[in-house]
């Protein structure tokens, strides 16, 4: 073997375990952050939609770190109150029917002769709940086994539910911390993606910098106009059916989350809600519901245009695909994270095929 080839084999060996080395540790942090990924990256959104609001108090104040820990500690009373609100009358509800059932006191609200002109389903409904209202005891034994099941979902749900705020309260913590941070990270964060882009140029408006705003703008634009009206609507939805007595708000609450998320009209879950308590109520607390729910569940059609776009134009199947995606794959935080990333991806998708066509211009 010549000087040349063993200079080459040695140099060859060098890399080969090098890469080795790295891969390995990088394989290695992987696993040990893995546990985290989720929470940190729902904290990385949060900080970045929330950072303007952070800011408009620091200016003030003077303070990052006060100014961070006064906008996370407000935004987690907020979310504490209708948590608890919604958890009580979850577990309340179910807990009284499984009690009634169990000494033969439940009773079902008369039927409603609306439910029939519901299509396809109204009929098979309206029979239903006649059965069940005419015959409710024969009707709980006949179908015992669906309604343990069911109920046992319901209470799931409601401990997922709270699972969730709470892991989105500890994200709202860590959220603080980056924003207190916030120089130091979006200095990093440019180098990363600069290097990540091999953008040696060395002009002003580098592609890594470029990716950076694009980046900031979606996630603000998705987290205030997508999530944050489905969060408001959830909540003022969610508190009127907690005043109204509806059982199981915390559930139907969180179905119109997932719904409004999903960009799906509210609608569909708060008419027949309503349609069901006009059956249940008089005729004055039942319109007033009725109109509540038709106001909040329409609400987004004037808020959308003022949070989203801002010079997104992210189209509504791309936040549909992300937001169920990201539940099926992660639970209910997935909701939140899946339509950030997926609508992500999309407009540095869009910003990276529009490059060679602004420098051609």
């Amino acid at each position: 073997m010549s000087e040349l080839d063993a200079k080459v084999t040695r140099l060859t060996i060098d890399i080969v375990l090098k890469l080795a080395v790295i891969i390995a540790l990088l394989a290695w942090s992987f696993s040990i952050v893995s546990p985290f990924i989720l929470l940190l990256v729902w904290a990385g959104i949060l900080a970045v939609a929330l950072y303007p609001l952070q800011q408009k108090l620091t200016s003030k104040l003077s303070k990052q770190g006060l100014s961070s820990s006064i906008v996370v500690l407000v935004l987690i009373s907020i979310l504490v109150v209708p948590l608890i609100l919604f958890g009580n009358s979850t577990f309340d509800s179910v807990h009284e029917v499984y009690q009634k059932a169990n000494s033969g006191q439940l009773t079902i609200p008369s039927a409603n002769e609306n439910v029939k002109s519901w299509p396809l389903i109204g009929e098979k409904i309206y029979q239903l709940w006649r059965d069940a209202e005419q015959h409710t005891q024969v009707f709980i034994q006949e179908y015992k086994p669906e309604i343990s099941e069911g109920l046992k979902r319901i209470v799931g749900a409601a401990a997922g539910t709270l699972g969730t705020m709470l892991m989105l309260i500890v994200s709202l913590i860590i959220a603080a911390v980056f924003m207190t941070n916030s120089q130091s990270i979006s200095n990093a964060s440019s180098k990363f993606l600069n290097r990540m882009m091999s953008d040696n140029s060395g002009s002003s408006a580098s592609k890594g910098e470029r990716t950076k705003q694009t980046i900031v703008a979606t996630v603000r634009s998705v987290a205030t106009g997508v999530l944050g009206i489905a969060l408001i609507q959830a909540i003022l939805l969610g508190l009127g059916m907690v005043v109204a007595g509806i059982p199981a708000a915390g559930i139907l609450a969180l179905v119109v989350l997932i719904f409004a998320i999903a960009q799906l009209p509210v609608l569909i879950i708060m008419l027949p809600l309503a349609g069901y308590y006009f059956s249940v109520a008089d005729t004055t607390p039942a319109v007033l519901f009725l109109i509540y729910s038709v106001v909040i569940s329409i609400s987004d059609a004037f808020l959308k245009p003022m949070f989203l776009g801002r010079g997104m134009d992210i189209p509504m199947p791309v936040i549909l695909l992300g937001a169920i995606g990201g539940m099926l794959l992660h639970g209910i935080i997935g909701l939140f994270v899946g339509a950030v990333i997926l609508a992500l991806s999309y407009e540095l998708m869009i910003d990276w095929l529009n490059i060679d066509q602004e420098k051609d211009a």
